[in-house]
């Protein structure tokens, strides 16, 4: 928690620099879990130099990386330097933090492509214009230990840890009982070296990261502060969770990722779209850059009129724009209209073919030849017999009877053919019954 020796009398006599207090922002936005004291007057004192690290594992990163990503854009914001540093070293090493087995080691050839991805992603939230006098950058650990020696290192941060201090942290602890090697045994000094690195190289005094990380944050200001007797400060921010306790940032499909060729943009829409209330209040203060008095009007108006889903609304659009873009949101919108709103043929139609395979993932698909669709195909056979949308020809008569049958979202009567001039991308035929029932056909 903050400093409590820290008074308002005290923010009032130093500089004012900046745009804004940095650690006045998060708390407002709860994105403060542990802090290091007068880590506060440090940033309100001077423009400083802080870090996030990121895992290279994948080559995106996914929503749980939002967070520290935020981290670092509201740092910047405030008038600081942000520095991301990718683990091209540790990524070969694994942290034992969270983890109850060891993780596979990456190639290099992997772990570069990787980390490559991962840049590309970053820009989308992080100033690198090198004009600007706090401009972000990112680096790679593995620049500076692929020369280290194992004697070097032992000299170099061995010696000024002691096993007891490395064993009392809880990264450590939880994993004694199932076993840790000693390679994971010592990530905590290998980031812990990343910081003093960055503090000696970079003039960098502050890591953030989530609050599974402490132990590894603080080694590296123990470091720092044994090796040189330097400054160094510490900020986390809390592990997300969901308010029924379920883990954030999963979907029924695993992560929800950065990366649109892994998470479509509509998949990744509709992911904050379908927030629950109480997570939208808390997902719109930190993934958003919203100030605190349009999301106190935001929550005032959703309260008025929660079927409206105002918050969702806002968090989902903001975060989709900033993620992939403008046209990537309104194709989102499109397509869920197309699925959950009164949306015609012509809809239907502007759709790509990646949005319309998102879109209808997981309803009921049928395969049908192409010779068979040139033929022609009367539209109760073709509901009944090769959407197997219906048990009886009877059920499908009613229904089109009754205006409940959509071929691409255009009602049809009794005298429908289905042919291959139906064929949406040459591929595909969206069989709609009733409001909700969807079934896609395609030619195979």
């Amino acid at each position: 928690m903050i400093s409590q020796d820290f008074k308002i009398d005290d923010w009032l006599h130093l500089p004012k620099i900046f745009k804004m207090d940095f650690v006045a922002e998060l708390e407002w936005r709860g994105m403060i879990h542990n802090i290091m004291p007068e880590t506060r007057e440090q940033l309100l004192k001077e423009q400083t130099t802080g870090y996030v690290g990121f895992d290279p594992t994948a080559d995106s990163l996914h929503i749980g990386n939002l967070v520290p990503i935020m981290l670092l854009t509201h740092f910047q914001n405030a008038g600081h330097k942000p520095i991301a540093l990718v683990g091209g070293a540790t990524g070969m090493v694994g942290d034992p933090s969270g983890k109850s087995e060891e993780r596979s080691f990456l190639t290099e050839e992997v772990l570069n492509h990787n980390l490559e991805c991962q840049k590309k992603q970053l820009g989308k939230f992080l100033d690198f214009s090198s004009e600007k006098e706090n401009a972000a950058e990112i680096v790679n650990n593995y620049d500076w230990f692929k020369e280290f020696s194992f004697l070097t290192f032992l000299r170099e941060a061995g010696k000024h840890i002691t096993v007891n201090y490395m064993m009392a942290k809880d990264s450590v602890k939880k994993r004694l009982e199932t076993g840790i090697s000693f390679t994971e045994f010592s990530y905590q000094l290998i980031q812990g070296y990343d910081f003093y690195w960055l503090n000696q190289n970079k003039n960098c005094k502050l890591q953030m990261g989530g609050s599974d990380q402490w132990g590894n944050i603080v080694t590296g200001t123990e470091l720092i502060r044994r090796k040189s007797q330097g400054e160094a400060y510490a900020l986390t921010c809390p592990l997300i969770t969901k308010s029924d306790g379920s883990k954030f940032g999963k979907s029924e499909g695993g992560n929800v990722w950065l990366d649109a060729e892994k998470t479509s943009p509509y998949k990744f829409y509709q992911f904050w779209l379908n927030t629950s209330d109480a997570d939208a209040s808390k997902y719109i203060r930190i993934f958003t850059l919203k100030p605190k008095d349009e999301i106190e009007e935001l929550e005032a108006k959703h309260t008025e009129a929660p079927h409206q889903r105002l918050l969702q609304k806002a968090l989902a659009e903001d975060i989709t724009i900033r993620v992939h873009s403008q046209k990537e949101l309104e194709n989102a919108i499109a397509a869920s209209e197309i699925l959950f709103g009164n949306s015609t043929a012509e809809s239907l139609m502007q759709l790509t073919e990646k949005d319309l395979l998102s879109v209808f993932e997981g309803v009921p698909q049928a395969e049908i030849s192409h010779n068979r669709l040139a033929e022609g195909i009367d539209i109760i056979d073709f509901s009944v017999d090769n959407a197997q949308a219906f048990s009886s020809k009877g059920e499908a008569r009613r229904m089109i009877q009754n205006n409940g049958l959509s071929v691409n979202k255009s009602k049809v009567q009794l005298e429908k053919v289905v042919s291959t001039a139906d064929l949406i991308f040459d591929k595909y035929i969206l069989l709609q019954k009733g409001k909700k029932n969807y079934y896609l056909i395609k030619v195979a």
